[in-house]
């Protein structure tokens, strides 16, 4: 289209590339808005949410130096993404019984481990997530500052987890949810 002024000169005007213009940017903002994205942690990325809690117990217990006496845990967590990071909470109390048999071996009141941390960085792959921070720890494997990994498959009872803590000793535990449930979405 072209327009004439009174000075006898044309100007054309465009009115297709204007138009054009205003939708591939509305375009681009509606695809932030609607497409899932990844929010930068401290080390990782995740998109949603992944939390949960329960009762866990650790395959193999205290292991053959121990005596393969069973251990309970207490579990919770959560991570999400809030301002361009990752934040959350991670917590988790290992019980032992305070005797490795008898009347007493089912009572599993000693306190083995406690870890409490802040979850800095997670990464989700389809029913699997991989949470990581630093945490307090006391009891087995104690210290501050402690990097570890909280690896959680999704389901009810069942579903396993991966505990690592990289303290002084590098400990590993390997858990079975027994009741509670660990959510990934």
């Amino acid at each position: 289209m072209s327009k004439h002024t009174g000075n006898g000169s044309r100007t054309v005007v465009l009115w297709g590339a204007p138009l054009v213009g205003i939708a591939l940017i509305l375009a681009f903002i509606l695809s932030l808005a609607i497409l899932p994205r990844s929010v930068k942690g401290a080390e990782s990325s995740a998109q949603g949410h992944v939390r949960g809690g329960g009762t866990t117990i650790i395959e193999g217990g205290t292991g053959s130096a121990g005596g393969f006496v069973p251990v309970l845990t207490t579990v919770a967590f959560h991570a999400e993404s809030a301002g361009g990071r990752i934040t959350g909470s991670f917590e988790c109390l290992a019980r032992a019984p305070r005797a490795a048999t008898g009347a007493a071996s089912a009572e599993f009141t000693t306190n083995a481990m406690y870890v409490t941390g802040q979850i800095s960085g997670a990464r989700i792959s389809g029913d699997t997530a991989t949470l990581s921070g630093v945490a307090t720890i006391t009891g087995l494997g104690a210290g501050t500052g402690v990097p570890f990994t909280f690896v959680v498959r999704k389901g009810g009872p069942g579903a396993t987890a991966v505990l690592t803590t990289e303290g002084d000793i590098r400990l590993v535990f390997n858990e079975v949810l027994v009741e509670g449930s660990f959510e990934i979405d």
